[in-house]
């Protein structure tokens, strides 16, 4: 084994060690949260706390990502984008989402090795599809695992284009390290306290996109669902 190819290893051991030890410690601390969460959105539509949903992380394997439940019963299976006013929101998901509290449950799948807590967000198989007949390089994001946080995410917003994520995404990929690691999760503490960070398409971006690219991407989703 050269030289390259354990420091390398060593550096993933590394950041597998750290997303173990971090996502257990957030786990014991914020579960009184989590708790509080889950009781307040099903006590405001007596619908389940939490969502399942099928994602890809590193060599396009699926796995079952957990969040909680920000829009209304059964709005999940909509693929449609998000607005940032978006009806099917509820109050409780506006309060959740404005502070990205939705992904918490997600600290599970770091602990279960499905994700870590840095690297390119996770997408469904179906989209992930759709979106690589636009931008072919999307796919090269699935040679690292997918993350709980990332470059593109405190970078941009849920508004940032899919070109410029994935330029992010792609920054981070070819940079890595657990120095780069450090600060994205440094910089998600900023972007969590930062309201606006988390605001969906404004309806100008979302006529725009739905007018040019963005109806052929929806026709292929909308395929993909059948």
């Amino acid at each position: 084994m050269g030289k390259g190819r354990r420091k390398r290893n060593c550096i993933h051991f590394i950041k597998r060690l750290s997303d173990i030890l971090l996502s257990s410690v957030m786990l014991l601390i914020l579960w009184p949260v989590m708790a509080i969460i889950a009781i307040c959105i099903r006590a405001s539509d007596h619908a389940p706390a939490t969502f399942a949903q099928k994602r890809l992380t590193k060599d396009r394997r699926e796995f079952v990502l957990y969040k909680f439940r920000s829009m209304k019963p059964g709005a999940e299976e909509d693929y449609s984008l998000t607005l940032a006013e978006d009806p099917r929101v509820t109050p409780v998901g506006k309060f959740i989402r404005k502070y990205r509290l939705d992904e918490l449950p997600q600290l599970v799948n770091v602990l279960k090795g499905d994700m870590s807590m840095v690297g390119p967000r996770p997408e469904r198989p179906h989209i992930a599809e759709a979106i690589e007949e636009e931008l072919p390089r999307f796919r090269e994001r699935l040679s690292v695992k997918a993350g709980l946080t990332g470059y593109a995410q405190v970078k941009g917003t849920y508004a940032t284009p899919s070109e410029e994520k994935l330029a992010f995404d792609m920054y981070y990929i070819e940079n890595f390290s657990l120095l780069l690691d450090l600060k994205i999760l440094v910089w998600t503490v900023k972007v969590v306290l930062t309201p606006e960070s988390a605001k969906g398409l404004e309806i100008e971006a979302d006529e725009y996109f739905n007018n040019n690219r963005g109806q052929r991407f929806s026709a292929r989703v909308r395929d993909a669902k059948r």
